[in-house]
């Protein structure tokens, strides 16, 4: 039976113009008309006033790591080391962990430490001496282990950190801290739950995007271990979203061979590469060094000669490649590789190729972005959560122009947002009022990149549909497109900016099935 909404105000993202009805039948949409709703046998969708708008596109986030946070502690609201350690103790006594299981903890952030610092192998130690303990920063590229972890993970002072990654140390012996692929890695090494339970967290995982009005969601990093786990996704009947995948470049291989296949709900996208770290961290790559430092500006963790095999592996597969560059050096050293490969691989100019963040990308590192076809993936709503910490540690100056959105609209590249979750949560409309306000916690204005409500919507709809290439599908409701739906109760573009936040999602409709519903 064809169904048609009606009664609400609906807005297609092609414009900020608004329509009446929409009729769609076996999930894709008929017809978006304005003026009285036709009569005939529909299964109505009484909006109720409120409003319909395309499903939110996640352009970038780490769907198995939001499914892995729901097993462990959270630490986002820890603002001093007593709260890191009531928190996990709490966690612990909860869920009845035993003497020598593993305990994962997340989320904290050093900068909103009363302390100041990353929390340190001592105190991991006293919070679990009988227990391996793993504490992963909110930025997910930094953490630190207890001496249970290090030990059973065979980490030692005598072992060379990887490539590209940092041990701590403290009098010759290692402090439990890692940086980059060094945690990456020994994170990685740690035992994963059970099949049913770890299948049970990604239920879950899709439930709080469908709750944000997410339909389409995206492995960032796609490892070899989770090939087993995404294959069973595929070809189960758990996914209601779809999910795209980026095989670590590493492995490529081998994760295509395992995951290449066609599925309902998953497909491969690409591959994906690291330039360097989070800003918040002082890692990130810059041009010029941090406030305060003589002459460190962080580092890269590829080197030229990689990032430009990766780019060419890419082209003669003529798949994708997301490339992870917060700092403008990164930015530099990805436009300046793609550049070069570009003259031997034209085609990589079509294939739509994304630097992931973005963070600090210079309006004329856009221009070049805008002629190799690369499309900038902004994290916007570090100008609320980190905005304050980059003030501190690059300038105002630097700081006001982060995830510069307002350039890349007046250049005409087409530009996507994210919450590279589980970082933050994947709440889009908060994403789109950091956009449009951009203010710090503690009030600073960093008005130069702001742009509107409706060009922060087409963000996360139709330049993300277009960032997946599949424009065709998604991204705006017209004729031919999928019924992927989301509903609010209130319509964005007629709210005072700072109210975004207190719109709900009231349903999240994916192929004409209702995957989340506030009833």
């Amino acid at each position: 039976m064809k169904r048609l909404y009606c009664n609400g105000k609906i807005i297609t993202m092609r414009s900020p113009e608004v329509y009446d009805y929409i009729i769609a039948e076996n999930g894709i949409i008929e017809h978006v008309g304005k003026g009285e709703a036709p009569c005939g046998d529909f299964e109505v969708k009484d909006l109720k006033g409120m409003t319909a708008m395309p499903a939110f596109i996640d352009a970038h986030s780490h769907f198995a790591a939001v499914a892995d946070r729901t097993l462990q502690c959270r630490l986002d609201k820890a603002y001093s080391f007593e709260d890191i350690e009531k928190l996990i103790r709490s966690f612990m006594r909860d869920n009845g962990v035993k003497p020598g299981e593993w305990v994962k903890a997340s989320g904290y952030d050093h900068n909103q430490l009363a302390e100041g610092v990353h929390p340190d192998i001592r105190l991991l130690d006293r919070i679990c001496p009988n227990n391996p303990l793993a504490v992963s920063h909110a930025s997910g590229h930094m953490g630190v282990f207890n001496s249970v972890a290090l030990k059973l993970l065979g980490a030692n002072a005598s072992a060379a950190p990887p490539e590209g990654g940092k041990f701590g140390y403290t009098d010759g012996r290692l402090n439990g801290y890692m940086e980059e692929s060094a945690f990456l890695e020994y994170l990685r090494k740690t035992p994963m739950v059970s099949r049913e339970e770890y299948m049970r967290a990604f239920d879950r995982a899709q439930g709080k995007y469908a709750s944000s009005g997410i339909t389409t969601v995206q492995e960032g990093m796609l490892v070899n271990e989770l090939c087993p786990v995404y294959k069973e996704l595929a070809e189960s009947e758990r996914l209601r979203l779809d999910a795209v995948g980026y095989a670590d470049y590493s492995s490529a291989d081998s994760i295509y061979a395992c995951l290449g296949g066609s599925f309902r709900h998953f497909r491969l996208g690409g591959v994906k590469i690291f330039l360097d770290g989070s800003p918040q961290g002082k890692t990130a790559y810059m041009l010029e060094p941090y406030e305060g430092e003589d002459e460190y500006r962080g580092y890269s963790v590829m080197s030229s000669e990689e990032v430009i095999s990766a780019l060419e592996y890419a082209a003669r597969r003529g798949i994708q490649l997301l490339a992870h560059c917060n700092g403008d050096a990164a930015a530099e050293q990805f436009l300046s590789c793609a550049e070069k490969a570009a003259a031997n691989f034209p085609a990589i100019r079509g294939l739509r190729f994304v630097m992931i963040h973005a963070q600090f990308v210079r309006p004329s590192q856009i221009d070049r972005a805008k002629l190799l076809g690369i499309i900038p993936s902004f994290f916007t709503a570090h100008s609320y959560y980190w905005g304050d910490t980059h003030i501190k540690n690059l300038g105002f100056e630097r700081a006001s122009g982060m995830s510069p959105a307002k350039s890349a609209l007046e250049r005409g590249i087409p530009f996507t947002f994210h919450q590279d979750s589980p970082v933050i949560e994947p709440d889009m409309l908060e994403t789109i009022r950091c956009a449009a306000e951009r203010v710090t916690k503690s009030g600073v204005r960093l008005e130069r990149e702001k742009i509107s409500v409706f060009e922060a919507l087409r963000a996360v709809t139709a330049n993300a549909a277009y960032q997946y290439g599949e424009e065709k599908r998604k991204g705006t409701l017209e004729r031919g497109k999928n019924e992927d739906i989301v509903i609010t109760d209130k319509n964005p573009l007629e709210q005072d900016i700072s109210g975004l936040d207190e719109i709900s999602i009231a349903a999240t409709v994916k192929s004409g099935k209702t995957v989340y519903s506030a009833e």
